[in-house]
């Protein structure tokens, strides 16, 4: 047999050929509106315990920050699939740190309705004063109302600022922090029309008079306010993030996310559930 020249196939170093893993970025782009300023990358297929595929790893680079999902292969190489798990093994609800935050209702409640706020969100102030006092009075005895700090720093310029002034209360007194986040969600329209600088200020003299009322240490009070450190809020946007958090108010009660502005009615539905649930009996006055 005379000596001949084989035809070759190229692959890329992901070990796919190229015309296959052009064809999924194509595929992918097209189905999911993935824009050309993101770069599509997979990696090695690999085995998977779906009969008849490999697992591949697609990252989409050049957003907010690095997403990767997982998708199955053919291994005829004509067909993808995208397969999402999802971890069951811990209670959702474990995954909010709640340490330490102040709470409204019953503090050992087995349902608890974590909010992620924003103190300039005009949104939030209208959750805000659906969930205080009325759904407070309804279920309070039964239900913890949490807080979590959500400033949508690049819109909200004295968000943040807030943010602070209110952790600084909560951390000698519970009252205090309900009682500032009360006012500001109260008192939005004060602030409007006002330079940064001068809202900054009856923030910083809104929380005083809290402490004030409150009775708090005035000079650790005051220390807190002016240092304005971040860190603490910081961390509670990055839990959010990774929660799936991007706007606000959004609420996850006993682990059912709730985003944005929700009638009482449909916020009384979901209290209920979570109530039967944990094998309680909602309010009488609630279901009426």
């Amino acid at each position: 047999m005379g000596a001949g020249c084989k035809a070759q196939t190229a692959t890329g170093s992901n070990g796919l050929v190229p015309l296959v893993s052009h064809r999924i970025q194509t595929e992918l782009r097209a189905r999911y509106g993935v824009p050309q300023t993101i770069t599509i990358s997979i990696a090695e297929p690999k085995p998977s315990e779906v009969p008849g595929y490999d697992s591949i790893q697609v990252t989409f680079t050049g957003g907010k920050q690095p997403t990767t999902l997982e998708f199955l292969l053919s291994t005829d190489r004509k067909t993808i699939a995208h397969m999402e798990k999802i971890d069951i093994s811990q209670d959702f609800m474990s995954k909010i740190d709640l340490k330490s935050r102040p709470v409204r209702g019953k503090k050992e409640a087995q349902v608890t309705l974590v909010n992620f706020d924003d103190f300039q969100c005009p949104y939030c102030a209208q959750m805000h004063s659906i969930l205080f006092p009325g759904l407070l009075e309804k279920y309070g005895d039964r239900v913890r109302f949490i807080y979590k700090d959500y400033p949508l720093v690049e819109i909200h310029p004295w968000a943040m600022h807030a943010a602070v002034d209110a952790n600084c209360l909560a951390d000698q007194s519970n009252e205090a922090y309900w009682s500032f986040a009360d006012y500001v969600h109260g008192s939005q329209n004060m602030f409007r029309g006002k330079g940064l600088a001068e809202n900054l200020v009856v923030l910083d003299l809104v929380a005083r008079d809290q402490g004030t009322k409150y009775k708090v240490d005035s000079a650790r009070l005051d220390a807190c306010v002016k240092k304005q450190d971040e860190t603490a809020v910081r961390a509670s946007m990055v839990e959010a993030d990774k929660l799936g958090v991007d706007s606000t108010p959004t609420m996850y009660i006993n682990g059912e996310k709730v985003s944005g502005i929700m009638p009482m009615e449909s916020l009384y539905a979901i209290l209920d559930r979570a109530l039967a649930d944990s094998g309680q009996q909602p309010p009488t006055s609630a279901t009426k």
